[in-house]
């Protein structure tokens, strides 16, 4: 009896958020906080500039919780965990705009106390939206 591997794609379409798209060049991080413009989408603050990245794709993105918030590393670990579910399963919002520039984002959760997924993935929807616009504007 054969087993079939099941199938992630929805509509051809891959959740993934692989290492190349993880904002890692402390050059280009420097860069973003230095030149870069924000905007609050609460409980994220999301930093961004459109720059040259060591990689083809179009965005690369950093996720970060405070830890003067949240000193217990377990509780950061599980922000960023979801933070980064939500942004790889509603990146393609970001994705699919056509605009051939580069990004490079920083999300950042200023919030003080844990909030469950769906808080973080509606506020991470309101962010990338905004992002789109963003992006639209500068082609």
């Amino acid at each position: 009896m054969e087993k079939t591997l099941p199938t992630f794609d929805i509509q051809n379409r891959r959740f993934t958020l692989k290492k190349d798209e993880r904002l890692r060049s402390k050059i280009i991080i420097n860069k973003l906080f230095s030149e870069g413009e924000s905007f609050l989408s609460y409980p994220l603050k999301i930093v961004y500039l459109n720059t040259k990245l060591p990689v083809k794709n179009k965005v690369q993105v950093g996720f970060s919780v405070s830890k003067k918030s949240f000193k217990n590393a377990v509780k950061r670990n599980l922000l960023k965990r979801r933070m980064k579910e939500a942004y790889r399963l509603n990146k393609h919002i970001l994705l699919e705009t056509g605009a051939d520039t580069q990004w490079a984002i920083f999300i950042i959760f200023i919030g003080k106390e844990i909030l469950d997924y769906k808080s973080i993935e509606q506020s991470m929807k309101k962010a990338l939206l905004r992002c789109t616009k963003i992006t639209l504007t500068e082609k």
